[in-house]
Parts: C-alpha cells; sequence; structure tokens
C-alpha cells in the first residue's frame, strides 16, 4: 500500500446466511481510496454498496462471513481487537448514514450526542465540548446553534437532522468519511445543499470521503473516481472524467440514461433498466448483468468477464463487449 493510499480494500468477499441459502453480498471487491480523494460507489439497490461500507466499518450482520483484507491508515482492521476498533471509528473513521432518523439516538439531545462523542474520542472537558459543539453546528449551517443544543432530533426537519448527523461525524476531524445515501430521505432542494455541505468540508478539512449513491448525476461533479457496483460486484472503476467522458460497460450507460435530464420535455418517461437484478442466493453461470443487457452474446452467457484494464491503468472494466466496442451489435 502507498504513502498516499488512506484505505486499501483487498478481494473483499461478504457472505451472509438465509434461509434460501448463502448470499454473496460482496463479491472480491479491490478499492482504494488516496488520502484527501473523493470515491463514488454507484448501484442499483441490493448491489452490495452499503454491505461493503459496512465491512469496511466492521459494522458487519453478527453470522456475515468476511474474507480479504481492510487496509486503514496502515492498520488491518480484520485483525484489530474490539476496543481499538470502536476507537478508531468515530475518531479517524466516520459515517452519515442513510436515515438520520434512525441513525440519531432519539431519547437524547442534541447537545448531549455531540458532548458524548467530544469526551469520548477527544478527552474534552465538558465546558470546552459544549463550546466544540456549537461551532460545529454553527459550521454545517445550523441557525441558532446554542438552541438546537437543547432540542431533540424529532425537533427538527429531516435536512437539520442529517446536518447535525454530519456535524457528529466531523466532530473528531476524521481521516475518512463515508457517506452512505446521505440525501435519500431529503427533498431534491436540501439534498443539493447536504452534497454541497459535504464536498465543503471534504475539501476543507482535506479527509478522504466514500459517497455512496445510486444516482450518477451526484458523484459527476463531487468525485475524483468513480467504481460502479451491480450484484455484489465492481464492473466499472474510473477517474470520474474519465467515466462520463469514455464508459465502456453497458450497466454504467444505463443508470446514465435514467437520469433526469433538465432540457427534457414534460412527462417524457425516463429509460428504465430492463429486467431485475439477480437474485444474489442464486448466482447466474455468465455475466450477472447478461439478462438485462442489450449488447449481451455468446460468451456473456456462460463466463464471467473479469474486471480487466481498458486503455489506461487507471480505467477498468468488467465486460465481454463494452460499449465503444458493442456500438454496432444490434439492440
Amino acid at each position: 500500500m502507498s504513502e498516499a493510499t488512506l484505505l486499501s480494500v483487498e478481494d473483499v468477499s461478504v457472505d451472509l446466511p438465509t434461509p434460501r441459502g448463502n448470499l454473496r453480498a460482496v463479491d472480491h471487491v479491490n478499492l482504494t481510496v488516496g488520502a484527501g480523494r473523493t470515491l463514488g460507489v454507484v448501484g442499483e439497490s441490493g448491489c452490495g454498496k452499503t454491505m461493503l461500507s459496512r465491512a469496511i466499518l466492521q459494522l458487519l450482520p453478527e453470522k456475515a462471513r468476511l474474507s480479504g483484507r481492510v487496509m486503514f491508515d496502515g492498520q488491518d482492521l480484520l485483525r484489530l481487537a474490539p476496543e481499538k476498533l470502536r476507537k478508531l471509528r468515530g475518531r479517524s473513521l466516520a459515517v452519515v448514514f442513510q436515515d438520520p432518523m434512525t441513525s440519531l439516538n432519539p431519547v437524547l439531545t442534541i447537545g448531549t450526542q455531540l458532548i458524548e462523542t467530544l469526551r469520548e474520542h477527544l478527552e474534552l472537558d465538558t465546558a470546552a465540548a459544549k463550546w466544540r459543539s456549537v461551532e460545529l453546528l454553527a459550521a454545517v449551517g445550523i441557525p441558532a446553534p446554542e438552541q438546537r443544543l437543547t432540542q431533540y432530533p424529532h425537533q427538527l426537519s429531516g435536512g437539520m437532522r442529517q446536518r447535525v448527523a454530519i456535524a457528529i461525524a466531523l466532530s473528531c476531524e476524521p481521516k475518512l468519511l463515508i457517506a452512505d445515501e446521505p440525501t435519500t430521505a431529503l427533498d431534491v432542494t436540501i439534498q443539493a445543499q447536504i452534497l454541497d455541505l459535504l464536498a465543503r468540508e471534504q475539501r476543507r478539512r482535506h479527509m478522504a470521503m466514500i459517497l455512496i449513491t445510486h444516482d450518477l448525476g451526484v458523484v459527476a461533479g463531487r468525485t475524483d473516481e468513480v467504481a460502479v457496483m451491480y450484484a455484489g460486484r465492481v464492473v466499472e472503476r474510473a477517474p470520474t472524467p474519465a467515466l462520463f467522458r469514455n464508459m465502456r460497460m453497458p450497466y454504467t450507460e444505463a443508470l446514465l440514461a435514467a437520469i433526469p435530464k433538465i432540457d427534457a420535455a414534460p412527462h417524457t418517461p425516463l429509460p428504465a433498466i430492463s429486467g431485475r437484478p439477480p437474485d444474489p442466493t442464486r448466482p447466474i453461470e455468465g455475466c450477472s448483468f447478461s439478462p438485462r443487457c442489450r449488447y449481451a452474446a455468446g460468451q456473456c452467457h456462460t463466463a464471467k468477464p473479469p474486471l480487466a484494464e481498458a486503455e489506461s491503468r487507471q480505467h477498468q472494466y468488467a465486460c465481454f463487449h463494452p460499449i465503444a466496442i458493442a456500438s454496432g451489435v444490434s439492440a
């Protein structure tokens, strides 16, 4: 792992036992995130994005089986003692979850939750922690921060609750922030504000960030690199400008086509990806996307394409018929 690499996910797989059989939620994923860089992880619901983030955080379900290696800041997270891991989370490795109403404690005030975090990880006294809490709430754009310290989560709007969750995540100056669908429960206007806030704080603090989303439009101007996931695997990975300029994986193309266009006529139907994602307890023999892919032919139905380099080492894709070559194939 190079000095510039803060996080290295090496051949990580996550298996979950279910009544229907083994469920492979994450399938041999390799990723790296450099210090101060932002990685976007994109894919449909159920593609393994959140389970990958939980593997990094070591917050998997009790019966989950994890293989591979997760290196963070020179430490193997799979080998850390539980107490050391607990101290690492929140201090150097922080997370913002989808729904702040479930990630915030409903019976504790905002101030109590912020102050507890600061006292636990930074060992501040109560007065210093309270002053720092006010400063953090102001930094994430919450008006009257002193008043908010005495309020409970249910007294705040959804956007305000997510800002509080971000303030808690940023409170200990983490080296890596994982934002897992941080705008899912918010309206469109507030979504943009929260995403801009995360991008601003990431740049200001020079921290690394993993932004998990189902929307390619979210990562377009806010990430340095994008990894597209499907059926537990990374199927395309590239620097963000290169991905949008020359995407190769048909699934990536389909995700982009599903984004609403500003200049589209009213009531224009969005192009949907035909079919359904595969059942993770019943893996198919060939490419997982082949039943839904208009370019699929021959080998696509009998073998899984490896994640291989394209024109450069930075751009990888897993496809036997990449778009530039498959464009002549009949749909």
